[in-house]
């Protein structure tokens, strides 16, 4: 694969200016409590599709009003008068309600099953609503992904912009997901910043934030 490399300079001068900031959010997903951990699969079952601010803002209130101990309609809170909207909520509610009456299996999944790609292929295998890429996203807002990358959008973009693939994908198979995943990581090894990190800069480049 041949870099573009006039576009790795300048990825190296923005993460330069912004690595504090990417190595703060790091940390935090590193120090994620087992009590959120239920939020941040709901936050990742909610983004296909949805804004991260919008699907960010949700799981605040669901947060805020205690879902996870007693569960409540969350239709009234998926598509709101002020704006905040999640596509397809009827079906993100089912994946929710199903995910909450299989939390404690999921928590010892995550606890027993030590190696991330593994667990990612439980979570996709079992938990309705996460493809490769939310499980992935999942275990890296607990921190627990690893070397494993998020192909959403935004980073898709940009690895046709860096020179890692040729062109966009017409779909994600699971074949293909581990194909540019491992051109992902290639990459990352090659010019030294780690995989996670580069996906953060990545994501701040298509939405002008370091978010999640």
């Amino acid at each position: 694969m041949k870099y573009n490399n006039d576009q790795i300079a300048y990825l190296k001068k923005e993460y330069r200016l912004k690595t504090a900031e990417i190595k703060n959010k790091l940390e935090e997903f590193k120090n994620t409590k087992e009590s959120d951990f239920f939020y941040e699969l709901v936050y990742c079952l909610f983004t296909p599709q949805s804004s991260a601010k919008n699907c960010f803002a949700v799981v605040e209130e669901m947060k805020k009003r205690n879902y996870f101990i007693k569960p409540f309609p969350l239709k009234h809170i998926l598509h709101q008068k002020n704006g905040i909207y999640i596509r397809f909520h009827n079906n993100k509610e089912r994946y929710v309600i199903e995910a909450h009456k299989k939390f404690n299996d999921i928590i010892n999944q995550i606890y027993e099953i030590k190696e991330p790609f593994e667990l990612r292929e439980w979570l996709v295998s079992n938990i309705k609503g996460l493809s490769y890429k939310e499980a992935t996203h999942f275990l890296r807002n607990i921190g627990k992904n690893k070397n494993l990358a998020i192909l959403d959008r935004h980073i898709l973009n940009n690895l046709v912009k860096f020179g890692i693939i040729n062109e966009l994908p017409k779909s994600l198979s699971k074949k293909k997901y581990y194909e540019i995943e491992k051109l992902f990581q290639v990459f990352a090894k090659k010019i030294r910043i780690d995989i996670n990190e580069l996906d953060l800069l990545f994501w701040s480049f298509g939405t002008g934030i370091i978010l999640k």
